[in-house]
């Protein structure tokens, strides 16, 4: 049994729900920018994984790999309650995706200003969208309030950083540099915050930066991870 954290207690712009209608058909308004349907999940998601081929990176579990797992029943609880989830959203018109994340290889190379998944960043879409998220097994994904992260061009030592690496002056075509390096998706948390998990078994739906987006988009990042972490078991759309 997968055992629903608190989520987020009381971080302003996070709304708690009761059901997946309620998660879908809410309109982003009044600053609420990260919606949250808390779960408990029967069955062994460790399963899932450890019957899973290992592998690098992220991998797609698509549902013909799911469905011929040879699993004990509480794995195939599991198995029936991932291809629930994935129908569920489908049927929604969403494109949910389920993956295995082995670790992030991008974040090899250390940059000054990262721009991988694991920094606080929103994500982006040219007109209405929203990001989908439930981790089932592994660390979990993080949030942080709006109020306590800055964009990260908006920091006057970060900019000045910046602005030498593109090697010209402030104007329109340093904003395009910012924008084409995603620069302006990322952000920097304030002194002494602490950022709020998203929890096991909870189904998030969380806002996205588009243009005349009523909510600021939600900030987080995928979780820091340590050498010997297990896998993360993700369903993203």
């Amino acid at each position: 049994m997968v055992s629903a954290s608190d989520p987020a207690p009381g971080v302003a712009g996070v709304k708690l729900v009761h059901s997946f209608e309620e998660l879908l058909s809410f309109e982003w308004r009044d600053g609420i920018n990260a919606l949250c349907w808390p779960r408990n999940l029967p069955g062994d998601f460790a399963e899932i994984v450890a019957a899973l081929r290992p592998g690098r990176g992220i991998t797609p579990v698509d549902g013909e790999t799911l469905s011929a797992l040879s699993l004990s029943p509480a794995g195939e609880a599991a198995r029936r309650l991932l291809l629930a989830d994935l129908a569920m959203l489908t049927e929604a018109g969403l494109d949910p995706l389920l993956e295995t994340v082995h670790g992030y290889t991008e974040n090899r190379e250390r940059h000054a200003f990262p721009t991988h998944v694991q920094s606080f960043h929103a994500d982006s879409a040219d007109g209405p969208a929203d990001t989908w998220l439930c981790t089932y097994f592994g660390r979990s994904s993080e949030g942080i309030p709006n109020a306590m992260a800055t964009n990260r061009p908006q920091v006057a030592s970060v900019r000045a950083a910046l602005l030498a690496e593109f090697g010209g002056t402030d104007g329109p075509e340093f904003e395009e540099f910012l924008h084409e390096n995603f620069h302006d998706l990322h952000y920097v948390p304030a002194e002494g915050a602490t950022p709020w998990t998203f929890g096991i078994g909870n189904l998030w739906r969380i806002a996205c930066d588009w243009p005349d987006c009523p909510v600021p988009p939600c900030v987080h990042r995928a979780p820091l991870t340590e050498p010997g972490d297990p896998p993360r078991l993700l369903l993203i759309s």
